[in-house]
C-alpha cells in the first residue's frame, strides 16, 4: 500500500491542478460505506504532496501530532480543522463542493 501512496503523492506534487478533482472525488463520496476514512486519506496524500504534516501544521497553528491524529484513518477532525488543513494546501473548501 506504501507505494501506492508514494505514487499518488508524487502525481499529485507534479500536478497541484489534480489535487482539487482528487479531493472533489473523496468529497463526493463521503457518504459511501469507507467514504471518510477515504476522504481522510486524500486529504493525507495532498498535504504530503504539499510539504508534509509539518508544514502545513504551521500554517495551521495546529501541533503536528494533532494534525496527524485528525487525519488518521479513525480520525475525527471538526469542521474548522477540515477547513483550515483544505485551505493551508491552497484549495479552497467550496471547490470541493462546486463543479468547475
Amino acid at each position: 500500500m506504501r507505494r501506492h501512496d508514494d505514487a499518488v503523492i508524487e502525481m499529485l506534487r507534479n500536478d497541484p491542478d489534480m489535487a482539487v478533482a482528487y479531493l472533489r472525488t473523496a468529497f463526493d463520496e463521503l457518504d459511501e460505506e469507507g467514504g471518510e476514512s477515504a476522504f481522510l486519506l486524500a486529504l493525507r496524500h495532498v498535504v504530503e504532496a504539499q510539504g508534509g504534516m509539518a508544514a502545513v501544521a504551521e500554517r495551521t497553528k495546529l501541533s503536528r501530532e494533532s494534525l496527524y491524529r485528525a487525519l488518521s484513518p479513525k480520525g475525527n477532525p471538526t469542521l474548522r480543522t477540515m477547513t483550515a488543513v483544505i485551505k493551508a494546501t491552497g484549495i479552497h473548501f467550496h471547490d470541493l463542493t462546486h463543479a468547475t
